[in-house]
């Protein structure tokens, strides 16, 4: 296993370099500081991949270069590319890959043909369980290409940042996949029909679901998504209720295929929500619940035993003495640890929380 940071620029001599001295390289992981550019062309992965006869995980940053992706491996079995930007060509003919992470920039001139990847990954990947795209030219024409692709061994999907995402996609989402356990349309405009129709075809699979920042979504949404899934552990709804839209910060919330933290950035796709929205979540097996940046909340019911983790920061038009929870002591304190500007009162196994 390998793992570089660089400080210094990537190019073809580096990895000539790799590919001589690691002859039985099985995993290589190469992320990119600050002010290192990753000069690593389309050709140059493609030779990369088809000599490395073990290499089993490829993760590799700053990919701004690449112009293409042509890469045919049966040994790769993990792919995480990054910094993706403009690819003439995405073409990934890899039977064993059970995980793809591509994440796209941001760029206004960022133009990939979503489509023909989504269709292609049917027939060149067919083992994929885990998918993860990150894209603003993710739309309902590609989450439909991905319908076609007949990926029914699919448990992880996250496709975020796709604001041309609406209920046209879930339900392509719905009909293509079997028995999601994780589900991340973060970034999209879906609205709580589409929650509602993820809610019907995950029943006995979903524990983890996040819909940040999507501003269609209402409290009715995510208390249907509460009581309707009864194996959920992870909810996140991030900046999806809103009603101040004035001088917002990135923050963190919970995600990513990995299930660490990350930070999600504004999206212009902004919608103001009506202030005053109650907010009640009942849940027997919940543990983590976002709601970073829910603006337009002023009260709120969380009786969770399972809940060790809370995220309220900037939900700031909460009332005093209008958060209750019901939580067990010990779980409450782990539960806050990420809250800001938070006093509690104790009284037996109720709890006013006081923002």
């Amino acid at each position: 296993r390998l793992v570089l940071h660089m400080e210094s620029d990537v190019d073809a001599t580096m990895l000539s370099c790799l590919a001589f001295s690691c002859p039985s390289l099985e995993t290589l992981e190469i992320t990119m500081a600050d002010k290192a550019i990753n000069n690593m062309t389309g050709e140059e992965l493609s030779r990369l991949v088809s000599e490395k006869h073990s290499l089993s995980i490829l993760k590799i940053g700053g990919c701004s270069n690449l112009g293409f992706l042509n890469l045919s491996s049966s040994s790769l079995n993990v792919l995480w590319l990054s910094d993706l930007c403009s690819l003439s060509e995405s073409v990934i003919s890899c039977p064993n890959m059970s995980e793809l992470s591509l994440c796209f920039t941001q760029q206004s001139t960022e133009c990939t043909d979503l489509v023909s990847l989504m269709d292609g990954l049917g027939r060149s990947c067919p083992n994929l369980r885990n998918l993860h795209i990150s894209s603003i030219q993710l739309s309902n024409e590609a989450v439909s290409a991905l319908e076609g692709a007949n990926l029914r061994g699919l448990c992880m999907l996250s496709l975020i940042l796709g604001s041309k995402m609406t209920d046209a996609a879930v339900a392509s989402i719905v009909r293509s996949c079997a028995s999601l356990a994780l589900l991340d349309l973060s970034g999209s405009s879906i609205s709580d029909s589409g929650v509602g129709m993820i809610c019907k075809a995950f029943p006995h699979t979903l524990s983890r679901l996040l819909l940040a920042l999507c501003p269609n979504i209402t409290t009715c949404g995510i208390q249907a998504a509460t009581a309707q899934l009864p194996l959920l552990q992870l909810m996140d709804c991030g900046m999806s209720l809103r009603s101040n839209l004035q001088n917002e910060k990135q923050g963190a919330y919970f995600g990513e295929i990995n299930g660490r933290i990350r930070l999600c950035p504004k999206l212009p796709t902004l919608k103001k929500q009506p202030m005053r929205q109650k907010l009640i979540i009942k849940h027997d097996n919940l543990k983590k619940l976002s709601l970073w940046g829910c603006s337009a909340i002023d009260a709120l019911y969380v009786k969770c035993p399972e809940l060790i983790d809370l995220n309220l920061n900037t939900c700031t038009n909460l009332h005093p003495g209008i958060v209750s929870l019901f939580h067990e002591a010990v779980k409450l304190v782990a539960a806050f640890t990420i809250i800001n500007n938070l006093n509690i009162l104790q009284s037996g196994c109720y709890f006013s929380a006081q923002i």
